[in-house]
C-alpha cells in the first residue's frame, strides 16, 4: 500500500489537502496527518486514516518548536512508514524537515513541501524577509521536491536556489469544487434568503469580504475604503473570524458605518454570500493564492484585490480590479467602479469563471499525482526500504 503523511501546524490547513486526501484513499492509498490537537478536531480528523497530534505552536519563537516537536515527530516515524510526507505551513514545514532529514537522507521516504506562500516576499518588511529567506535557504537541502502556488515564488525559489530548479513544482493551490462554487446551483431564492437575513432592500448593493481577522488580511482597509465610498444605500459583510474582530466592529462604529456593516462570524454558506454580492474584496499584505479569489471568480462575482502576488496571478485577466496594498482611496475608487459600471463588472466576473477551470481540483489531483508517482519512482530506484 502507499502511503503519505501530511504534515501542518494546524487541523484547519489540512483543508486544502482534503480533496487530494479524498481521491487517494479512493485509489488504495493510506493517508494520515499530523498537526496541533488534531485528534480532537471533529471537523478534520474523520478524513484521514490515522491522525497525529504535536505539540507546537503558530508563533516560530516558541521554544518547544525545536525542543518538544522533533522528538515527537521521530517517535512517530520510529513506530510508523510511510513513502511520502507532504510538509506545509512555515513551522510544521521548518520543523518536520528539521526532525526528519537523518532518515530522508537514508533513502527512508521522500519530503515534498507545499509552501503555500513564501513568508518572504515582494513588498515585506526587509528584516523579516531576510530571516524567512535565510530559514527557507537553510531548509532547503531537507527537501525533496518543492511545490509553488504561485508565480512569484516560482520565480523566487529557484533564483534564490531553495533546492535544485528541476525539482521545483508549480501547482496553483490544492484544487477547487467546482461544483460547490457553481453561480447555477444557487437559487434566485437562496439570494432573497440570504439578503432578507442581512435586512437587505433590492436597492441595497452587497459587498463582501471573507477572511480571517487577522492584521495580515487588513480589514481595517476594508472598512475604511467603504466609509470613504460614501453611498448609505450600499452594504458591507464580512464572513469570518479572528483575533482582531471586536476591533474591527470598534472601528466600524467609530466610522459611523455600523448600520450598513454586517459582522457574520464563521459561514457554511459562502457560495450563497459571493452570488448575493456585488464584488468580493480582499485587501491582504501578502497572500499565497487566496482561495476566497478563486471561489469568487467561480461564482462569477467579480473581485477587489490587492497588487501581491497569488492574487495578481488570478485577475492579472481582466476577472476583478487591483489596487495597491494599503490604498484606500484606490479600494474605494474600485467599489464605485463596480457599482457604477454592473454590466461591465458582471462580464468581468464571467471571464473568471472561465479561467478558474484551470483550478478545478482534478485538474490539480493530476498534478499531484504526477509528482508522487515520480518521488515514488525516484524512491524506489535510490532508496533503502524500512
Amino acid at each position: 500500500m502507499k502511503s503519505l503523511l501530511i504534515i501542518t501546524t494546524i487541523p484547519s490547513t489540512l483543508k486544502f489537502f482534503l480533496p487530494l486526501t479524498k481521491h487517494l484513499r479512493s485509489q488504495g492509498w493510506q493517508v494520515d496527518a499530523m498537526a496541533k490537537e488534531l485528534s480532537t478536531s471533529e471537523e478534520y480528523a474523520h478524513f484521514f486514516d490515522r491522525v497525529w497530534d504535536i505539540e507546537w505552536s503558530r508563533n516560530p519563537l516558541d521554544p518547544k518548536n525545536l525542543l518538544a516537536a522533533p522528538q515527537q515527530i521521530r517517535q512517530v516515524f520510529a513506530q510508523q512508514q510511510y513513502n511520502l510526507v507532504n510538509v506545509s505551513t512555515p513551522v510544521a514545514a521548518f520543523v518536520a524537515r528539521y526532525a526528519l532529514n537523518n532518515w530522508r537522507k537514508q533513502g527512508k521516504f521522500k519530503v515534498i513541501y507545499t509552501a503555500q506562500g513564501f513568508h518572504f516576499y515582494q513588498g515585506g518588511a526587509p528584516h523579516k524577509n531576510a530571516i524567512f529567506l535565510g530559514l527557507e535557504k537553510i531548509a532547503g537541502p531537507w527537501t525533496d521536491y518543492l511545490v509553488v502556488v504561485n508565480r512569484e515564488d516560482e520565480s523566487a525559489a529557484k533564483r534564490y536556489g531553495l533546492i535544485s530548479p528541476e525539482r521545483v513544482r508549480y501547482i496553483p493551490g490544492t484544487g477547487l469544487n467546482l461544483d460547490r462554487f457553481n453561480p447555477h446551483a444557487i437559487s434566485e431564492a437562496q439570494i432573497i434568503a440570504v439578503r432578507q437575513e442581512l435586512g437587505l432592500a433590492p436597492e441595497n448593493p452587497l459587498f463582501l469580504s471573507v477572511a480571517e481577522f487577522i492584521p495580515r488580511k487588513r480589514p481595517g482597509d476594508i472598512l475604511k475604503a467603504f466609509a470613504q465610498l460614501g453611498r448609505p444605500q450600499v452594504h458591507l459583510a464580512f464572513a469570518g473570524n479572528g483575533r482582531i474582530f471586536q476591533e474591527m466592529q470598534e472601528l466600524a462604529a467609530k466610522l459611523g458605518i455600523q448600520n450598513q456593516v454586517h459582522f457574520l462570524g464563521r459561514r457554511r454558506d459562502i457560495p450563497v454570500l459571493m452570488r448575493a454580492s456585488v464584488a468580493t474584496l480582499i485587501a491582504s499584505a501578502h497572500e499565497g493564492l487566496p482561495n476566497c479569489v478563486m471561489e469568487s471568480l467561480c461564482m462569477e462575482t467579480p473581485v477587489i484585490g490587492t497588487e501581491i502576488r497569488g492574487t495578481r496571478d488570478l485577475l492579472v485577466d481582466g476577472n476583478g480590479r487591483l489596487v495597491k496594498v494599503g490604498d484606500i482611496n484606490g479600494m474605494a475608487e474600485a467599489m464605485a467602479w463596480i457599482l457604477d459600471r454592473p454590466h461591465e463588472a458582471q462580464k468581468m466576473g464571467k471571464r473568471g469563471r472561465k479561467d478558474m477551470v484551470n483550478y478545478d481540483a482534478p485538474q490539480i489531483i493530476k498534478l499531484y499525482e504526477s509528482l508522487y508517482n515520480e518521488a515514488l519512482s525516484d524512491n524506489a530506484s535510490s532508496s533503502t526500504r524500512w
